[in-house]
Parts: C-alpha cells; sequence; structure tokens
C-alpha cells in the first residue's frame, strides 16, 4: 500500500491539532517517541514503516537538537550501528579476500569502475602485491580478455595452427593460473556486463563483490548475472528484497536500514532487550550496551535461491 507523505503529513496536524484542543484521558504511552531531521524521502519510509508496524508512535520532524538521518542511508553510521552498511560490507569483504587469502602464491585481482577508484587506491596501499584493473565503458569484452590473458592463449593456438594448416587442433582459451580470486568493485551498469563475461572464460574463478553490485536492478532475478558470486548480506535483507514493493533493490534496503533503526529506537525507549531481537540487516540482537556490529555473513548468489 503507497502512502502519500503530504496527506499523511496533514493528518498527523489534524490529529496532533485535535489532541491540543481536547486532551484524551485515555492516553496510550507511544510505542516510540522521535525527533528527526530528515529528507522527505526518509520521512515518507519512517511513516510508512511505523503505521504499517501498527506502532502506537510520537514523532516531529521540526524540533532543534533531532537526531539528524543523513539521506544517504547506506554510507550513514545510523544511529546505534557502529559502522554504516556499505562500510562493513566493504570490511567482509577485505577479512575473507585479502586477509585470510589460503593461495598466498597466487594474486587478487580488483577490478573496479572510475566510481570507485578511491576504494581501490585504499586497497591498493595496503595490498599492494595483488592486480588491479580499471574497467571503462568501452569494449568489456577485450578488456577481460587482456586481465586473464585469454589472448596469449590463443595467439599461441594461431601459431601452432600455423605449421600444418590441415591439422585439426581442439582449443578452448586457458586463463591464467596464478588467480586466487576475483573482487568487483562497481555499479549494476557496469557489473551485469562485466561479471558474465569473466564467467564465461573462468567459470570456477571464486568471485566477490559488495551488494551495490546489484543495488539499481529493479528485480532480484536480474542477480542471474552474478551466479556464484559472493555477496556480504543477511538472509532476512533477501527475503526483504524478495518482497519488495520499490521500483529498485537500494529502495527496499534503505527501507530495511530505516526499519532497523526504529526497531533499536523502541527496544531502548521500552527496555525490550530482553526479547532478543535482532535486525534485519545483521546477525546479532540488540543488546543494552555499545553500539551494533552487524556480523554480516556471505551469501553465494544462486539463481534457485530467488527463482523458486
Amino acid at each position: 500500500m503507497k502512502f502519500s507523505l503530504t496527506l499523511i503529513l496533514t493528518c498527523l496536524i489534524i490529529f496532533i491539532s485535535s489532541c491540543s484542543m481536547s486532551p484524551r484521558q485515555d492516553y496510550v504511552k507511544p510505542d516510540v517517541n522521535l525527533r528527526i531531521e530528515t529528507s522527505n524521502k526518509n520521512k515518507e519510509i519512517i511513516i510508512q514503516s511505523l503505521l504499517k508496524d501498527e506502532n502506537i508512535f510520537s514523532i516531529s520532524f521540526n524540533d532543534e537538537d533531532s537526531y539528524f538521518l543523513e539521506d544517504n542511508i547506506l554510507n550513514s553510521d545510523l544511529k546505534y550501528f557502529c559502522k554504516s552498511l556499505s562500510e562493513e560490507e566493504r570490511e567482509v569483504l577485505e577479512k575473507n579476500i585479502f586477509k585470510d587469502k589460503k593461495e598466498l602464491n597466487k594474486k587478487v585481482i580488483v577490478v573496479f569502475s572510475e566510481n570507485y577508484m578511491g576504494i581501490a587506491s585504499l586497497l591498493r596501499d595496503k595490498y599492494p602485491e595483488e592486480e588491479y584493473f580499471m574497467i571503462t565503458s568501452e569494449d568489456f569484452d577485450s578488456q577481460v580478455r587482456k586481465i586473464l590473458n585469454v589472448d596469449s592463449s590463443k595467439r599461441n593456438y594461431d601459431d601452432l595452427a600455423k605449421f600444418d594448416s590441415g591439422l585439426e587442433i581442439s582449443h578452448s582459451p586457458r586463463v591464467r593460473n596464478d588467480i586466487a580470486s576475483i573482487y568487483y568493485i562497481t555499479n549494476y551498469d557496469i557489473g551485469k556486463t562485466i561479471v558474465p563475461i569473466f564467467r564465461s572464460y573462468a567459470l570456477n574463478m571464486v568471485t566477490f563483490s559488495s551488494s551495490e553490485i546489484f543495488h539499481d536492478a529493479n528485480d532480484i532475478k536480474k542477480l542471474v548475472d552474478f551466479e556464484n558470486t559472493y555477496i556480504p548480506i543477511t538472509k532476512k535483507m533477501i527475503e526483504n528484497i524478495l518482497k519488495k514493493q520499490d521500483s529498485l533493490i537500494i529502495n527496499e534496503i534503505e527501507k530495511t536500514l530505516i526499519r532497523d533503526f526504529l526497531l533499536i529506537e523502541k527496544i531502548n525507549q521500552n527496555n525490550l532487550f530482553r526479547e532478543n531481537l535482532m535486525p534485519d540487516s545483521g546477525n546479532r540482537k540488540v543488546r543494552r550496551n555499545g553500539c551494533i556490529d552487524r556480523d554480516l555473513n556471505l551469501w553465494k548468489i544462486s539463481t534457485s535461491a530467488f527463482t523458486m
């Protein structure tokens, strides 16, 4: 059900005004009291979430000293959490790809697009022994072949074939055997093109990416392009995406993060810590003291997981 933010705010104003003119004798304490400064987009998500969960709530978007909820939810240090979702995803990937690398004699191939040069540069400073390639929006296939040394294999085949033009030789391009894994740092537009190309030449290669690679997809079934790629994300977030009503996956992820924020506000304000509730974006229960570490696990994208 789609609510109009203007209509909702108008109704709330009318309700608040009526209450001030005629105080209720059967006043019920709200489940959650909120004072927030944020964008209209986030205001709408907040109100929709509160109404959907049938919470009794009190909310103000105009008070001074309110909590500032950034418009960019994915990259903000959301209240109660230790770090932003994007930062936690990158840390999980860094640990699994670089710090826990088992094949020390092989290299990690980091493939990134121009928008992510900063992230790639930080990784290059920390792990200079690995290889880094920036993909440009030109001939994707030739760039992938160059990274995997496919062209070198083909040249060897062509040289061999010159010795006897009548000799039939069966040939499949061989890719480099010194690759431990591939780490994609790119958006959906480039990712949906290059990942299938990499997979066509190196089917069994271990690959990783953050969830950003499919944020702009409009259907979870489009994730078939990233089959077998490891993503740091919770099972509950995948379930939310499967039920999404918005046009883009990123919108459902933003809704999940705001719902988590509202849930933890409710837990703190009503002392519900014994309920052992867990945010959808994390795998750890909400505790009374300290910030929340989401403790993300890696999910291997599988077509069967979202087509059944």
